[in-house]
This record gives structure tokens, sequence and C-alpha cells, in this order.
């Protein structure tokens, strides 16, 4: 069975969605994007249209300017995928060996250059553990007093790791569904953390950022803590984050509470 592609969100999640749930955790990123997508149209991340595809033993989700999302597949299915996928293409995320062999067959196809743009980790909470010593303060969910603080800290967050990202929209997304959650202290949030929406039991703890000033006091280990206790506590079966490799105290950090290391991925760049 080779690749097969569409623009319609609906017909990837019919004919892909039982390949994506056997592992919802490996495929955290994959499935939150597909609903996202679903759910607030094919602009959700630009203006272009978004592509989907699947095979026996892999999908993909692209949607410009992101780089496209692999998930796990072999190294024939990721060359077969170098081949259909047209016009410029600013990169692939992915585990590490889909990367690694879509990008030696890109190489091959186009002629381009490549370059490590990211390494992260996938994290998975096996059984949570308080923060010790506890940080000072408590967590709360956010409000929509909080919206302006949230975007301020997400925009900064986001030009510290060189990511793109509506910040408006990825801030209002969550605080709908209650997905954002501080720390304070004396009522003056210091961190900040959020989750995506179940899907097949699964959520995500991601935008975990603690400004300059109230770093160094365990908050982002607080926060953290506090939102993956409210994810257990509504039912989730899986809580899961990523953490760039080359930023040791996140790395130190999660499994100090519990979560533990599965697979390592790369986003490769493809200056054009």
């Amino acid at each position: 069975m080779g690749w097969h592609s569409t623009d319609d969100v609906n017909e990837f999640l019919t004919a892909a969605g039982e390949f994506l749930h056997r592992q919802p955790v490996r495929n955290t990123v994959l499935i939150t994007v597909a609903d996202t997508v679903k759910r607030r149209g094919p602009q959700a991340y630009g203006a272009d249209t978004p592509l989907f595809g699947w095979a026996e033993d892999g999908a993909f989700v692209r949607t410009p300017p992101m780089p496209a999302v692999l998930s796990a597949m072999s190294d024939a299915t990721a060359a077969a995928l170098a081949e259909l996928i047209e016009g410029p293409l600013p990169g692939v995320t992915g585990p590490d060996a889909a990367v690694a062999a879509f990008t030696r067959a890109w190489q091959r196809r186009t002629g381009g250059t490549a370059q490590v743009g990211v390494r992260m980790r996938l994290f998975r909470l096996d059984q949570l553990v308080q923060p010790a010593p506890a940080p000072v303060g408590t967590a709360r969910i956010c409000g929509p007093a909080d919206r302006e603080l949230l975007i301020d800290w997400t925009t900064e967050m986001f030009r510290e790791v060189g990511e793109m990202a509506k910040v408006p929209e990825f801030v209002d997304e969550r605080m709908s569904y209650g997905g954002q959650m501080v720390w304070e202290i004396d009522g003056n949030p210091v961190s900040m953390a959020a989750i995506t929406r179940p899907e097949a039991g699964m959520v995500r703890i991601q935008a975990v950022y603690t400004p300059r000033e109230h770093r160094g006091h365990g908050y982002a280990a607080g926060v953290t803590a506090a939102l993956s206790r409210a994810a257990l506590d509504a039912g989730a079966s899986d809580v899961v984050l990523f953490t760039d490799l080359a930023n040791p105290t996140a790395n130190a950090l999660y499994p100090r509470i519990g979560y533990v290391p599965l697979e390592d991925r790369t986003t490769m760049e493809f200056p054009s």
C-alpha cells in the first residue's frame, strides 16, 4: 500500500484515525494538529491549504508554513513520502529515524541542503511525584482577566525558542476549555503552563514558561505538576510533554515529578 493524501481532514481522520489512535502518545502531535484543523478550519495554522497523508505504516500532516509532522514509519515509507510532497517544504519533524530517512530521500530528489533545527524528547507521565521541596505559591486555572498576561508571556516564550504561532488564537483556544494554568504567589502569577484538549485519552502539557525574573524557584515544576494532576483527575489516561534536548533544566525537571522519556525527535530544516 502506497501513500494517499488529501486536503480534507475528515477524510484523513477516517482513513488514518485507527493507525494514529493505536499509539496516541507517540502520535500526539499529529492527533492534536488534525483535531485543531477539524475544529478551526483549514486556515488554523496559516493561509495555505494543509495536506494530510497516510500509508500502511505511517502518516503525516503538513500545515504551511510549519514543518511537516511525521509519524514513525519505515525507511522505505519515508522515502516514498519524499517523492510525494510537492512545492517548497521548510522542513520536517518527527521521530529521529523517520526524519533521517525522509531527509536523505528529499536531498536525493531535490539536491537541497538540510540542517538540524531542534532536537526534542517525548516524555510520558508514569507516577506523578510532587515537587520537593514544594515551591511557594499555588496553582489556579486562568480566567479572562489573565488573557493579556498570557499573550505577553506566550509571545516571549515563542520568541525565546524561535517558534512561530498565532499567539492570541493559541491562548484563546486553550482558555476556552480551561487549558491554561498559572502558578501564583499572593495573587501574582509567576509561571504558566497549558494543556491540549483530550484526544483518545491523551493530553499534552505545553507552553510551560517562567519569566526570567522568576526563574530558579521551582515554579515551573509546581505548575506542571498541578496541571498534570488536574488532567489525571479529569480522566486522562496519558499525559505527555516535550522538552528541548538543548535545555538541561527542563530535561532534569520533568523526571523528578514522574515523567519518563519515550523517544527523541528531530526537526530538520530545509533552507530555501
